[in-house]
């Protein structure tokens, strides 16, 4: 009897550009994404507060999922884009 094992993890990929960085976070609207895992909503609220007390962010929009293993709503992706600046997803633990 033989059994095969296929890891998932490995697998041939393409570079990808990196999305371009502002040089700065002040004025900037920041979007932040959780995914429902535990305690995201709570890392997400402190960055939240520095961003906008130590680096001059203009305004944090915090949106939520639906379930960690679903991909964020289309009509969520297409508002953070109009509306943030910066949009950072956080994993919870």
């Amino acid at each position: 009897m033989s059994i095969s094992f296929i890891d998932p993890s490995v697998a041939s990929t393409k570079a990808v550009r990196l999305a371009q960085r502002p040089a700065s976070l002040a004025g900037k609207v920041i979007g932040l994404y959780d995914n429902t895992k535990e305690q995201a909503d709570i890392v997400l609220d402190a960055v939240g507060d520095e961003l906008v007390t130590k680096y001059g962010a203009k305004g944090v929009i915090m949106r939520k999922g639906i379930h960690y293993s679903k991909p964020a709503p289309l009509e969520t992706l297409e508002e953070m884009a109009r509306k943030c600046d910066v949009v950072i997803c956080a994993l919870g633990g």
